[in-house]
């Protein structure tokens, strides 16, 4: 047995652990100490460390009494951490692991004592770096928020929290569903999973929120996904930012812009009746075409708007030329090719959030390179260029014009179908067709 002590002793020497055996009863003094512990407390010699008591190596009091009162209570102490003074004076954080022995009548602690200095500096600066990421993710003006695999929170700043009216710790544990009705929580998990199973971000998506105070934001988020040290997507971490006051901001300034657009509109109604009933019956059209594709109300507001404005440059035609019942010459046809990019010049320098200068510029192009006025072929023209072009070739020949009688649904799709591919998008062709037998080859667009 004494072999194997000293064999102990020798082992924990070679790794730094300190050995010690303290007697308690009948007298306090240290029975048995290591080299290494005598050097890790600069101690010269371990004759040195034990004319010292274990409790006077104690830094703080109220430490050295939950230290014996445990070790009375339970017997044994597991790695319990505290500052111990060093010959020189100085503090020296270690961790000590020991049990209380009786023995006939005598008492006694053995166990180990483990410098932990470098643990202790580590965890210092990783709570510094908490502290910074938590204070900086505080002060952000957005909701921060993170994820574990299965989209549950695992940590959230005070601006989410304060959306949610909850304290921070209420919130971790929970998921989407708890906070937000089920279907939008359902496109929140929706997205989540998209980011885990693919390993790419979501960035700068747009959505309408209904916060659990009853109101409406929108938002825009971006999600990106979170790795393990080994590469594994292990969760997600997203930044959602209210985008409301700003949102309504713009929409009332793209209120005033299309309030201002419809004015000339008004304009061209009493100036020209017949191109104003066309451009509302093409905006119906298009946006009904819309729909059908499913797209968003920002998408089909744009649309809407284009079919409206697409043959305002006409505004500046002469009525004689507009009205004439007869063969236009060249020239006259050739001022009225100018149309579309007389609305284009007019338009182009306000800011929209979808390209409707653009897509009215492009409105009489054909995928072929046979329209007007820049010879545009296939994928160089705007698909709400290609809805335009459908909409306004379906609504012209259904409607009585200056030069001829309206030539009639039927006509109108006969035209479309042959020019699918060619002159016309087939999937906007395809719609438009299906839209106009399932009306029974009747005027299928509100006429206003």
């Amino acid at each position: 047995m004494k072999d194997t002590f000293y064999l102990n002793i020798s082992t924990a020497d070679s790794l730094g652990i300190g050995l010690f055996k303290f007697s308690l009863i009948p007298q306090e003094k240290f029975l048995i100490v290591n080299s290494a512990l005598s050097h890790m407390l600069g101690y010269p010699s371990k004759t040195e460390l034990k004319k010292e008591k274990l409790a006077d190596l104690f830094s703080d009091l109220n430490n050295r009494d939950d230290f014996f009162q445990k070790i009375r209570r339970s017997g044994k102490v597991n790695f319990f951490e505290t500052l111990f003074k060093t010959k020189v004076g100085s503090d020296l954080w270690v961790a000590i692991t020991c049990s209380l022995v009786s023995k006939g009548r005598g008492e006694y602690i053995e166990g180990i004592i483990e410098n932990i200095a470098a643990h202790k500096e580590m965890e210092g600066i990783l709570a510094l770096e908490r502290d910074f990421l938590q204070g900086l993710l505080d002060n952000l003006p957005d909701a921060m928020y993170f994820k574990d695999s299965n989209n549950k929170i695992i940590k959230v700043n005070k601006f989410y929290a304060k959306g949610v009216g909850l304290n921070p710790d209420e919130i971790v544990g929970k998921t989407d569903f708890d906070f937000f009705p089920a279907e939008q929580a359902k496109n929140m998990q929706k997205d989540d999973n998209y980011v885990l199973s693919t390993g790419k971000p979501i960035v700068g998506k747009i959505e309408r929120t209904l916060l659990p105070d009853g109101t409406w934001n929108q938002v825009i988020t971006t999600k990106i996904p979170m790795h393990d040290r080994f590469g594994k997507v292990i969760g997600t971490m997203g930044i959602t930012r209210d985008m409301t006051a700003y949102a309504n901001l713009e929409k009332e300034r793209l209120s005033m812009v299309i309030s201002t657009l419809t004015i000339l509109g008004k304009a061209l109604q009493m100036r020209d009746p017949y191109t104003f009933t066309h451009t509302r019956h093409v905006a119906n059209i298009a946006e009904i075409i819309g729909r059908e594709l499913n797209w968003d109300e920002n998408r089909l507001l744009g649309i809407r708007l284009a079919g409206e404005l697409h043959d305002l440059g006409k505004i500046s035609i002469p009525l004689d030329i507009l009205n004439k019942p007869g063969k236009l010459s060249d020239l006259e046809y050739s001022l009225i090719q100018e149309h579309s990019k007389n609305c284009y010049d007019l338009i182009k320098d306000i800011d929209f959030p979808f390209p409707l200068s653009e897509a009215i510029y492009q409105h009489h192009e054909r995928l072929d390179g046979s329209g007007y006025p820049r010879k545009l072929k296939g994928n160089d023209i705007l698909f709400e260029a290609r809805i335009l072009a459908v909409s306004d070739v379906l609504e012209s020949m259904t409607q009585h014009r200056p030069y001829r009688e309206a030539l009639g649904i039927a006509n109108a799709c006969e035209e479309l179908e042959r020019g699918s591919g060619t002159r016309y998008d087939s999937q906007i062709v395809d719609i438009a067709l299906g839209l106009a037998q399932k009306s029974g080859q009747k005027i299928f667009w509100k006429v206003n």
